[in-house]
Parts: structure tokens; C-alpha cells; sequence
């Protein structure tokens, strides 16, 4: 959707009534400094909200194979921003295989949204739900490689010029590498991805992926869209995979897969039997 000229300046979607109130507590809770936009991850048929764990330098939740999830975006500024929105190494809008200089969603201020699933036309979705890695998306159409990751790519909107600074020459474009984006220096960062890999591939490969799930209404328009940099302002990852998978690499202890499979019911059954 988006060519070489239309980089900085594109027509994107805009999200319809979703503005959301955001109790106190949890957007304090969930607040990161620096982040201009907070994302989340529901579960849809318990409404919770995926606990985020981190080891060896990545953010991980666990997801529900079968489960319909929503990604819950949060714009923590007084000004519209972009996201571009990556599931599994693939832009939930376009279907491209992801870049941060493609398409996404535009957010007003302070706006919070949900999004549902992969956007099939301007009025429905297909939604997103945990499935095995064979049966999602990215699998089916030949790129398993990014599977088990969310990822958004912010981008700050470009103010209209004014009179004075339209006669002074424009600043130099200051660079982002992504290394200093996270806040380490690139040969630490390449240690910890270095580790992470050796810890993969020691334990259970990646098992969960995201389905292409029945479809759903869920209405967006058009809006035109110019971007303040080249690069983005935020780049932030989520990975993800089933309690069992993260148990057996270590992200999650041993007690939090027993409380998944092992979940009391107080009423399992219907009369009372004879003994």
C-alpha cells in the first residue's frame, strides 16, 4: 500500500469509536517510561490481560491455544500517532511481510483501541486466535520464521511548519540505531540474542502461532498521515507462546503450567452418584 514516495506521507486507517477510560491504577501499572504508545494483549473469552515476563532481554506472554485475543493499543500522548502493527512477521493490515515503513493505524490522543484481528476490508476482520504454529497465518502462507511475535513500530505525526522555521534550513535527520533504542550498546545486545538462541534451541521449539479466525465487523476509514522521521520513535516486541513451550524454556516455573492444566471446578459435576 505504501511506495517508495509515500514513506513520511501515506493514507492510513483510523480506528472508530474506540475511545476507551483507562482506570488509574493500570495505566499506571502497565506505564513504561518513554513509551509513547502501550500495547497488550487480551484474552477475549476471559477479558484478562496477558502478564508480561521478561528473560534474557525479551518480553514474553503466554497464550491459550484456541484462544481469540485482541492487541490493546494505548496512545500516551497529546498527539496522533502511527503503529505499524506486526503479528507474526506480517502487517495485520496489509498482509506484507512486516516493515516498519508500511501502513497501520492511526491513533488520536490519548486514544485506546483494541485490534481484533487480521483487516480484510475497511468494515471486517479475520480475527486473531492462538492456534499450532502449522495452522497460523504466517505458516500458511510461507513465513514461519517470525512466528510467536507482536511487534509495533511507532511513528510521531510531522507539525505543519511555521513562517519563521520554514526560512531556516531544516535540521539533519538524527539517526535511531535500534540497539540504542532499547538502551544497550550492540555488542551486549548481540550477547543477550545470542544466549536467547542458544536457550531455544536447548528447549521446546516455538508450538504457538496466530490463527486466521472467522470474520468480524470491526469498521475503520482512511486518514491522510505524515510522519515526523524516517525511522520510528518506538519500536516495541512481544513474544509469545503456549504455558507448556515457556515452561520448558524456563520463562515461566514449573507451578504456572500445574495451575493451567490443573484449574479446580466447583461444580464438575451433576447428581449426587451412589458411592
Amino acid at each position: 500500500m505504501c511506495t517508495s514516495r509515500s514513506v513520511r506521507s501515506a493514507a492510513l486507517w483510523l480506528l472508530l469509536g474506540s475511545l476507551l477510560a483507562m482506570p488509574a491504577a493500570h495505566a499506571a501499572r502497565a506505564w513504561k517510561a518513554g513509551e509513547r504508545v502501550r500495547i497488550e494483549v487480551v484474552d477475549r473469552d476471559t477479558g484478562s490481560t496477558a502478564q508480561p515476563v521478561t528473560y534474557r532481554g525479551d518480553t514474553w506472554i503466554a497464550g491459550t491455544p484456541g484462544a481469540p485475543y485482541a492487541i490493546r493499543l494505548t496512545n500516551t500522548t497529546g498527539s496522533r500517532v502511527l503503529v505499524v502493527l506486526s503479528v507474526d512477521g506480517v502487517n495485520a493490515i496489509s498482509g506484507e511481510t512486516a516493515s516498519p515503513s508500511q501502513t497501520g493505524y492511526v491513533l488520536a490522543p490519548w486514544q485506546t483501541t483494541e485490534i481484533t484481528g487480521w483487516r480484510k476490508s475497511h468494515d471486517d476482520v479475520a480475527r486473531f486466535e492462538f492456534a499450532a504454529l502449522a495452522d497460523s497465518y504466517a505458516a500458511q502462507t510461507g513465513r514461519p520464521d517470525n512466528v510467536g511475535t507482536i511487534g509495533i513500530a511507532v511513528f510521531g505525526e510531522r507539525a505543519p511548519p511555521s513562517p519563521i522555521a520554514s526560512r531556516a534550513p531544516a535540521p539533519a535527520p538524527q539517526s535511531r540505531p535500534a540497539d540504542a533504542a532499547r538502551g544497550r550498546t550492540a555488542p551486549a545486545a548481540e550477547a543477550v540474542a545470542a544466549e536467547s538462541a542458544a536457550s531455544d534451541m536447548r528447549a521446546e521449539r516455538q508450538r504457538l502461532g496466530t490463527g486466521h479466525g472467522a470474520r468480524e465487523w470491526a469498521p475503520v476509514t482512511s486518514t491522510a498521515f505524515e510522519r515526523a522521521t524516517r525511522t520510528p520513535v518506538q519500536v516495541t516486541t512481544l513474544r509469545y507462546d503456549s504455558v507448556d513451550t515457556l515452561v520448558a524454556r524456563g520463562v515461566l516455573p514449573r507451578h504456572r503450567a500445574w495451575a493451567q492444566a490443573h484449574r479446580p471446578d466447583a461444580f464438575p459435576g451433576g447428581f449426587v452418584p451412589d458411592p
